[in-house]
């Protein structure tokens, strides 16, 4: 039986670990975790909200690996701030139960993990290696499948092929407004980028917020006072969702997109943001890493020969990654131009999105379980 090395123990990670030892219990399997065995440093970790698409919650229920809280989208909004062009998706047009769920990225790793934990009481040939260095590890003699999981964020990572540098930093946090929004979700694209509004585990009257613009205008904004952030964020995204009233645990991060063009490599292979970091409009990054991850778990478990399993991922993953990357990153430029034709261009296919009720719910469906 072929010993599978997982480096990085991230969500992507542990979800991995997770179905290939869920559908092969006695798989040999070692995954290496740069954190310690205790879950505290997890619990106290990471709080900003991650858009979790519907295919992604039915995954992760396979394994029982699903967090709570994690408040539901049933509408998403999409408008264009000072220009025409709107559109409104609601869970009805799809007949689901919702279009996605909003969870701290604490909470999905730590739910991972405890799964993980459950699973492995079954599983005689997995090894879990806790305080573990990536940079320690010798890469010819961890296995026969070498699984790379490490992601991390835009500017930590070496470039790979495909590679842009957006010029833009998000605002990350949440805030309070005046009026209850029941799983609600708004994308406002500005002219520095996309301002997202999305469910908040706090209560219907608080929203996690992401508000892209340039490096220069994030870092003035994260010095303001509170009143006067409040206020700007007030101006930039409008009265949709009430009055904000209150907004805390703001910091930023800078945005790009690092993507390999061949994922697999001789007995190595790259999922997650390993193998591609993107922009956050559409919320499109965890989501395609998990349908990566559970994809990778199906071809190891099902072929025994190396070599053939990772080169049946690698096509397997091809329409989805070319989809998913390509798509997010249009939709990073093509809303930050200010060229006149590209701006009416926009309001065009916004108002198109909202009349074409079948390209909506394709494209819908797409960021919701991925190309297939």
């Amino acid at each position: 039986m072929k010993k599978i090395a997982i480096i990085g123990a991230g969500p992507v990670g542990l979800a991995c670990a997770n179905w290939v030892l869920s559908k092969q219990p006695d798989a040999h399997l070692h995954l290496f975790d740069r954190l310690p065995e205790a879950d505290d440093s997890i619990k106290q970790g990471d709080s900003r909200g991650i858009a979790v698409s519907q295919g992604s919650h039915l995954l992760l229920k396979t394994i029982d690996a699903w967090p709570t809280p994690s408040p539901a989208i049933h509408t998403i909004h999409i408008s264009h701030r000072g220009h025409f062009g709107k559109a409104i998706v609601r869970r009805e047009e799809l007949q689901q139960d919702a279009l996605g769920h909003i969870v701290r990225y604490a909470d999905i790793h730590l739910a991972l993990r405890q799964a993980l934990k459950k699973i492995a009481v079954q599983s005689p040939n997995f090894q879990w290696h806790f305080n573990q260095a990536n940079d320690q590890l010798n890469l010819d003699q961890l296995g026969d499948v070498i699984i790379h999981a490490e992601g991390g964020l835009f500017k930590q990572q070496d470039w790979q092929e495909i590679y842009r540098d957006y010029q833009q930093s998000a605002i990350v946090g949440w805030v309070k407004t005046n009026q209850v929004n029941h799983n609600m979700a708004w994308e406002r694209f500005t002219d520095e980028g996309p301002l997202a509004l999305l469910p908040n585990h706090q209560g219907p009257e608080y929203l996690n917020l992401v508000w892209c613009g340039s490096p220069a205008s994030t870092e003035r904004r994260l010095q303001l006072d509170k009143a006067t952030f409040i206020k700007e964020l007030q101006e930039a995204f409008g009265s949709r969702a009430g009055t904000f009233i209150e907004a805390a645990e703001l910091r930023s991060y800078q945005l790009g997109l690092n993507a390999r063009k061949k994922i697999i490599d001789k007995h190595e292979v790259w999922i997650g943001n390993a193998a591609q970091t993107m922009h956050p409009v559409a919320g499109q990054g965890l989501n395609l890493g998990l349908r990566d991850a559970h994809t990778l778990a199906d071809v190891l478990c099902e072929e025994n020969d190396v070599h053939l399993a990772l080169e049946r991922y690698q096509e397997l993953r091809k329409k989805d990654r070319k989809a998913t990357i390509g798509a997010t990153d249009f939709l990073a430029r093509v809303f930050t131009s200010k060229l006149k034709p590209v701006i009416w261009g926009r309001g065009i296919a916004l108002s198109s999105l909202q009349l074409l009720s079948p390209l909506k719910q394709s494209i819908t469906r797409q960021m919701m379980f991925g190309q297939r």
